[in-house]
């Protein structure tokens, strides 16, 4: 079996075939249930999205569902303490002790003759003996239960302040770090639908994990529903808090990889259209009410400029220098005239000195 962080690299790369998984099953399922003959929905029709829609759907939620499985999997592969003395995670110390020197006297490595046998006797023997040790005393006991056998190698916490508050270092990282790149990811663009739920199962999760880790008891789902319903029908093992923190993080990443996914396809073409339209209405309606305050602006400085002029006296002074305007320059502008002022100083400059001859 794949180690955990090999089975992460599994789960990315089914993640990217999925659309390829979508489409071969969309392909069986119409030659299956359409007769030979028959028209098949043409790719990018109405009914051809949508069933494309439910059925992408519905991978998604069978791959959800199994990744829980495989999550659980792995975990009772792994087993824990409770499995290996065989009782019940609410033993008392007398009955874990009693049911080590029953396996003492089955598994004990004198009791072995083979001498390739031995070693993996006294490995097993070494490993019911730490278990022993770990659920007999509570403070390492109550950290087993919330951090599993990682506590084993914390050999600097005594109490069960010690085991709370180290473990609660090592469970706040992965979050600070999926919270930040969540946060950089949203103001560089990525990763707008579902924004308001991965926020929110994050901080449920942070909520869960610090009540499981720090509260002397079991939470009510285990104690309440799942182990009940384990234990009376004899399917699974009593789950510890460890192993429902295991289950619960790896489902939580698993659904946000899966919105990733869903969100193009269950986006309405319509609707986007229908909120690009809107858009480009409020621009339009934005660039309408910058054009009017410029124009405002525009007006106020005509009137500020032509303010001293708006007096009678100020009207008769610009109608006369306008007037006198446009007559200086109909006059210097006709051709005649031109010729005229252009002989006259050509005479004027026929008996200067060579020096003195300017242009006026």
């Amino acid at each position: 079996m794949a180690s955990w962080s090999e089975s992460q690299v599994l789960s990315y790369v089914a993640w990217a075939f999925l659309p390829k998984v979508v489409g071969w099953i969309q392909s069986f399922l119409y030659s299956l249930f359409i007769r030979a003959g028959d028209p098949k929905p043409p790719p990018g029709s109405p009914r051809w999205i949508k069933h494309r829609k439910i059925i992408h759907s519905g991978v998604i939620l069978t791959y959800l569902l199994y990744t829980i499985y495989e999550s659980d999997w792995e975990l009772q592969r792994a087993s824990d303490f409770y499995q290996a003395l065989g009782v019940p995670v609410d033993a008392s110390e007398r009955t874990i002790q009693s049911r080590f020197r029953r396996l003492t006297v089955l598994h004990h490595p004198d009791k072995v003759t083979s001498a390739k046998a031995r070693p993996a006797a006294e490995a097993y023997y070494v490993y019911l003996k730490l278990a022993r040790d770990t659920l007999v005393d509570p403070a390492k006991r109550f950290a087993y239960d919330r951090f599993g056998p990682d506590m084993l190698e914390w050999k600097h916490c005594v109490t069960i302040k010690d085991f709370i508050f180290h473990g609660a270092q090592r469970a706040v990282g992965p979050y600070l770090a999926g919270g930040g790149i969540m946060v950089i990811l949203g103001m560089l663009g990525y990763l707008q639908w579902g924004r308001y739920w991965r926020y929110m199962w994050t901080a449920v999760m942070i909520v869960f994990e610090a009540h499981t880790i720090t509260r002397p008891e079991f939470p009510l789902i285990l104690t309440k529903f799942i182990n009940p319903l384990f234990t009376t029908f004899k399917i699974h093992p009593a789950l510890l808090p460890f192993q429902l923190r295991s289950i619960a993080r790896r489902f939580i990443l698993s659904l946000f990889i899966a919105m990733t996914q869903i969100a193009p396809v269950l986006s309405d073409p319509r609707r986007e259209a229908q909120d690009g339209e809107k858009a480009q209405q409020e621009q339009l309606n934005r660039l309408s009410q910058i054009t009017a305050l410029a124009d405002r602006d525009a007006q106020a400085l005509l009137t500020l400029e032509t303010m001293p002029f708006t007096s009678a006296d100020g009207k008769v002074d610009l109608r006369g220098k306008v007037k006198d305007w446009l007559v200086q320059n109909s006059i210097r502008s006709d051709r005649v005239v031109r010729d005229a002022m252009g002989n006259a100083l050509r005479r004027r400059r026929e008996g200067a000195p060579a020096g003195a001859r300017g242009t006026t």
